[in-house]
């Protein structure tokens, strides 16, 4: 067993509900010291992690926390999302606060987390999503966001390297606490659940144990990737469409 983060300490930032709960988690349960940032608490405290209020996109907020700190050995960029907006529903304000939250947030994040994790030979991962990497109608905005984010996250992977290493998970979709709302209830989950590969929704564990696998000494020589972390990732459509060799 890796035991390379034991005792070390760990940011989660949107670590609260959902995927960021379940990394908050997955490294608490590798003997990590977790703090979970978030705008709200969780509904129930999430085991062995400890909440701290905090808005990502306070930039002053954010440079408070870090000057706090003792000492960070990984951060964890998860904070993020966007409801459902075609591009044509809302305006360019609204579009851009999208992108503030999943890409110039990290970016403030990480910044202010760079002499602590120098002085640490630390690491950040970034939570990225399948959306930076094809169409993602609905959520044009944030799909620009996460493109941008793992970009940023190879960049700075060379600019830090070698006392900081940076990765990206990039991540399909995720059975959370609120999956049925998404995706029309339980028969919508499971609908969409067939249309993955490995035949089900990632879990917020599998997402955290990626984490922690970037995170830990087991990846000691990895920096500037990304790991894909989608089942298989989307059944091409033109299989089903097509005609010619289905079985009759």
């Amino acid at each position: 067993m890796d035991n390379s983060l034991r005792g070390r300490t760990v940011v989660v930032t949107g670590g609260t509900r959902g995927v960021g709960a379940g990394i908050a988690r997955a490294f608490a349960e590798a003997g990590a010291d977790v703090l979970a940032c978030a705008r709200r608490p969780p509904d129930a405290p999430v085991p062995g992690t400890e909440f701290v209020s905090l808005d990502v996109r306070d930039a002053d907020a954010v440079r408070r926390f870090f000057a706090g700190l003792p000492r960070l050995d990984v951060l964890v960029n998860n904070a993020g999302g966007a409801p459902y907006r075609p591009l044509t529903h809302a305006d360019a304000d609204r579009h851009t606060r999208v992108i503030e939250l999943n890409l110039l947030a990290p970016l403030a994040v990480s910044l202010a987390a760079h002499d602590h994790l120098r002085r640490a030979r630390g690491s950040v991962v970034m939570i990225g999503s399948v959306s930076g990497s094809r169409p993602s109608p609905g959520s044009a905005a944030y799909g620009a966001a996460k493109a941008g984010l793992e970009h940023l996250a190879r960049s700075m992977a060379v600019e830090w390297a070698p006392e900081i290493r940076v990765n990206t998970l990039v991540v399909g979709m995720v059975r959370t606490e609120l999956a049925h709302l998404h995706y029309g209830g339980e028969d919508g989950v499971q609908a969409v659940a067939r249309t993955v590969p490995l035949g089900r929704l990632a879990l917020p564990a599998d997402v955290g144990a990626a984490a922690v696998f970037l995170a830990s000494d087991a990846a000691a020589y990895i920096t500037g990737a990304s790991l894909t972390v989608h089942g298989g990732g989307e059944r091409p459509a033109f299989l089903d469409a097509a005609t010619a060799n289905k079985e009759t």
